[in-house]
């Protein structure tokens, strides 16, 4: 085991609700998976300068999941863990201090997000590999991005064999255009939405969908994001959602089909 946790500090910014799309996202799509491990442990990597992301996400999961659910909300900042202590009284919540490692615990999810972003691109396939490998068997890894009120969001969902699916988030009733959501792709992509890449494609097909999809604005921003999604899946498009996603403003795609040629697994 490392003598120090593996990383560095980040900036820390949060705010409360700030993760909640891809909390609500984790408590769907990765039900099966926690409730039916022996020890649903779940760990909030990088919290920041509060631990409200932490708090929120375990009352999230323990009462859409499993009340037993276990969250450590873990920072490689030995103040911030120190400073997190108080907020510990649920049961089911403590802190911790680590880094990419996950300070030696197996846990079944981890969630991070807004830290790799703080990163040189070139180290998001160390931290990738070096989070995957310390989680339990059959657990996975959701690495992402939002910005600061939480409206736009985006993550890559990762196992045991690499990235599988990429999702878009965001708050349809503030949206001005799905181009906005690319600001907060993972770091893994963000440097690539130019021409000639894939993600760039992706998201210029959401755009044309949603420009497209105008007439049906008069019924709703709601209405709008559903034909858009549906366009960039009638395109040919691999999206592994449909529409009960696609109605909170998501759109999870393979990664098969944005992975960008510099980045390979393993």
């Amino acid at each position: 085991m490392p003598t120090r946790p593996l990383g560095e500090i980040t900036r820390g910014t949060t705010n409360p609700n700030r993760l909640r799309r891809v909390d609500k996202w984790i408590a769907v799509t990765q039900r099966d998976r926690l409730r039916d491990t022996a020890d649903p442990l779940v760990v909030d990597l990088g919290y920041g300068a509060t631990p409200v992301t932490a708090v929120e996400l375990r009352a999230r999961l323990a009462a859409a999941v499993r009340p037993d659910v276990r969250v450590v909300g873990m920072e490689i900042d030995p103040e911030r863990v120190a400073a997190a202590a108080p907020a510990a009284d649920p049961p089911g919540l403590t802190f911790a201090r680590g880094g990419f490692e996950l300070a030696g615990l197996r846990p079944t999810v981890v969630r991070v997000c807004n830290v790799l972003r703080q990163y040189d691109e070139s180290a998001v396939l160390d931290a990738w590999h070096t989070m995957v490998a310390a989680l339990a068997p059959d657990g996975v890894l959701v690495e992402g991005t939002c910005d600061e009120l939480g409206r736009l969001a985006s993550w890559v969902l990762l196992d045991a064999s690499g990235p599988r699916s990429l999702t878009l988030a965001a708050k349809l009733s503030t949206l001005d255009t799905p181009a906005t959501i690319a600001e907060r792709l993972p770091k893994a992509l963000i440097h690539r939405n130019v021409p000639g890449q894939r993600v760039h494609a992706l998201v210029g097909a959401l755009d044309e969908g949603w420009r497209d999809a105008a007439p049906y604005a008069t019924f709703g921003p709601r209405q709008r994001w559903l034909r858009a999604v549906a366009a960039v899946r009638g395109a040919g498009w691999p999206v592994l959602d449909g529409p009960a996603r696609w109605r909170l403003g998501e759109l999870t795609i393979a990664w098969s089909a944005v992975q960008p040629s510099y980045l390979h697994w393993p």
